[in-house]
This record gives structure tokens, sequence and C-alpha cells, in this order.
């Protein structure tokens, strides 16, 4: 009884740990996503304005990660 305890609060404390990471690198991670899809447009496109590339690639990135849950 006393193993079976301690393992379900083993499990719970790690889905809060890991939880608190996803909040933590979320911002992070979305930087990099940023900042790939501009180097690609830079790459692509003949004309390339930074702040226009931004916005584009946030707005798409962030339509796709609604999209996917």
């Amino acid at each position: 009884m006393k193993n079976k305890i301690l393992t379900a609060v083993i499990i719970i404390v790690g889905v809060i740990i890991l939880s608190l990471t996803r909040i933590k690198y979320n911002k992070h991670n979305l930087k990099k996503l940023v900042g790939a899809c501009m180097l690609a447009q830079k790459q692509t496109l003949e004309s390339f304005n930074k702040e226009e590339s931004r916005k584009y690639c946030e707005e798409a990135i962030k339509k796709k990660i609604t999209n996917s849950k």
C-alpha cells in the first residue's frame, strides 16, 4: 500500500514538473521557430523586410499551433 502511494506521488510530481517546464520554455521555442522561419524567408525572397517577416512568421506559427491542438 505504501509503495503504491509513493508511486502515485512521484507520478503526480513528475506531471507537475513537466507542465511547469512546458510553460517556462514555450516562449523560447516560439522565438526559435520565428527565427528559423525568418531565415528561410530571407533565403527565398528577393525583397526581405524584417518586421513584415516577423509578423508573418508569428501569425503562421501561432495558427499552426492552435490548429494542432
